[in-house]
């Protein structure tokens, strides 16, 4: 397979969350319509491939990670064929469609769960993980497993006096892969997507598809929260049901299944955590056979340094070298949105170097829906929040709320990163129709921060975004070339610099980048004669003077000879 069939490897992700992009019915709500009426802007962006959010029929309780029915759309998001036309739409616009599947569980509204709750015999029964309890009449859980959301995932059922297990939430049950009849019907069905023209697969949590068959208890750890690195919590071990190895097998089995699909090909990105080894090995331990990319969250956390993301780029580039490939992301539907972790007196520029950074290491770069224009965290109230993750927190005083929200990535109340797309200064910032409650609160800033007002601003984020994305859609060394770090002692502590370069016809083409990490100017020996200027994080740069490259605070530039 050549380098050009490998599409995805080259290509730039725009996440969408529907329920919270654009509203076409005026009910408060973000539908497929209300999509299809904004590609354009997706497009003009220079984003070449959408990812969606479920959109699947779903009780709603996990807003659309809870699904009642894989082969059905939501009525609040439209119809199938409207579904059918918002992938025309988008292949006719030569761009691709990624739908978020969720392999791991269903809805407990799911007619499989309702049927396997039914009774012990079933048919369906042994389509999800139920097991006897402990201690007399089995009133305690199977074993010490934690769900991924604090707490037992083992949740009893008086009807049938036995306990099932949710890895997620307690109305999230998981299925049992360990049950062919299960696998079969779950690739199936990604067949049925993909004969639609899906052009790939977000995973969420795939490492919990499968746990140990034996039900051992977790083993003691030492980590209090989780991390990008590790799953562990609450000094409990995740060993038995998180990666557990037969995911690893897992992830080659759904390989094969989006390869009997060609012209164009897919690909599988996985939502996955663990050590970046971990990680490698979802894609495959040797070779390439799992999936095609794992997301990677550790470029979330790391502060906005030089030397921390010089190190980053290191690891990256040693457990994902080519033809691996590593993923890069800050935000999206979970965590809380980067920008809002920046001070707010340089939050911008912040954003723009960040941005810089994303497009122009080795990697595949994932922008969640509104950060290109700088949409911030809303800091919902927790007494009316509707994220269900939320509602383990609200026991717990502000105090230690708010302590957690500094020492972990991801929100405890994921309202305040899902909240309206801010279009315009109008009501409902443009987000529907006319005026009405919308499903969230849209942020207070929308008068300020808002695409019409960025689109007017030619030195604003998103116009940093286009420029970015524009030259690597056309630049070789940018979307598929190789990276080589510049020696930091030729270059000033708070500047990062690398090369890419790629051979083209023949001709090596290479591209230098320089970003600064610091507050303040940086100026320092340019050791590109007669190089120029392609693209800056400000239009006002001017960084080249003779023989020195002078940076301004937080500015990032790409030269070439």
């Amino acid at each position: 397979m050549t380098d050009n069939d490998q599409w995805w490897k080259k290509t730039t992700i725009y996440q969408i969350y529907p329920r919270s992009f654009k509203d076409s019915t005026g009910n408060g709500i973000g539908d497929l319509r209300g999509i299809i009426s904004k590609l354009d802007y997706i497009k003009d962006l220079s984003v070449e491939t959408i990812w969606f959010s479920p959109f699947y029929s779903s009780p709603q309780g996990d807003f659309g990670y809870d699904i009642s029915d894989y082969q059905n759309i939501a009525p609040e998001y439209g119809t199938m064929e409207d579904f059918d036309d918002l992938v025309k739409n988008i292949h006719d616009r030569k761009m691709k469609i990624v739908l978020d599947m969720v392999l791991n569980h269903t809805s407990d509204q799911h007619n499989w769960f309702i049927e396997s709750r039914s009774s012990r015999d079933n048919p369906k029964r042994d389509w999800y993980v139920w097991r006897d309890g402990k201690k007399p009449n089995g009133k305690a859980p199977p074993n010490n497993w934690k769900s991924f959301v604090t707490g037992s995932g083992w949740h009893y059922d008086s009807k049938t006096d036995q306990w099932y297990w949710a890895s997620f939430l307690p109305f999230q049950p998981d299925l049992n892969y360990r049950n062919p009849e299960v696998k079969k019907f779950m690739m199936d069905m990604i067949r049925f997507w993909l004969r639609k023209g899906v052009d790939g697969f977000r995973l969420d949590i795939l490492g919990a598809v499968y746990e140990d068959p034996k039900f051992r208890d977790n083993p003691l750890s030492w980590k209090l929260i989780p991390s990008e690195d590790s799953m562990d919590m609450l000094f409990r071990s995740s060993k038995y049901t998180v990666n557990y190895p037969d995911n690893f097998e897992f992830s080659k089995d759904l390989r094969k299944v989006i390869d009997e699909f060609q012209n164009p090909q897919r690909f599988l990105i996985g939502e996955v955590s663990g050590s970046l080894e971990e990680l490698r090995t979802f894609c495959g331990k040797e070779s390439p056979d799992g999936l095609n990319l794992v997301y990677l969250f550790q470029s979330m956390g790391t502060k906005l340094s030089a030397n921390k993301f010089r190190k980053l780029i290191q690891k990256f580039e040693k457990y994902f070298p080519d033809p691996f490939i590593p993923t890069w992301v800050f935000s999206n539907h979970d965590i809380i949105r980067h920008i809002s972790r920046f001070k707010e007196q340089n939050a911008i520029k912040k954003a723009k170097l960040n941005t810089a950074l994303q497009l122009t290491v080795r990697g595949v770069p994932t922008i969640y829906y509104g950060e290109e224009i700088g949409m911030r965290q809303n800091f919902l109230p927790f007494d009316k929040s509707l994220d269900a993750v939320s509602y383990n927190f609200k026991k717990y005083p502000k105090l230690i709320r708010n302590l957690l929200l500094r020492i972990t990535d991801y929100a405890i109340n994921r309202d305040g990163c899902r909240t309206p797309m801010q279009w315009n200064k109008n009501e409902t910032a443009g987000f529907s129709p006319k005026l009405t409650d919308t499903w969230l609160p849209i942020n207070r800033n929308y008068k300020s921060i808002n695409v019409e007002n960025s689109i007017d601003n030619k030195d604003s984020l998103f116009y940093c975004y286009q420029r970015f994305l524009k030259l690597r859609k056309k630049t070789p060394a940018l979307n598929s070339g190789k990276i080589d770090l510049m020696d930091p002692k030729t270059i000033p502590n708070e500047i990062l610099g690398y090369t890419r370069s790629a051979i083209i016809d023949g001709n090596e083409q290479k591209i230098y980048v320089y970003l600064n990490f610091g507050s303040k100017i940086a100026s320092f020996h340019n050791p590109i004669p007669n190089s120029h200027l392609l693209a800056s994080t400000t239009i006002s740069s001017q960084p080249l003077n003779g023989q020195n490259i002078t940076l301004q605070p937080f500015e990032g530039i790409i030269l070439e000879k």
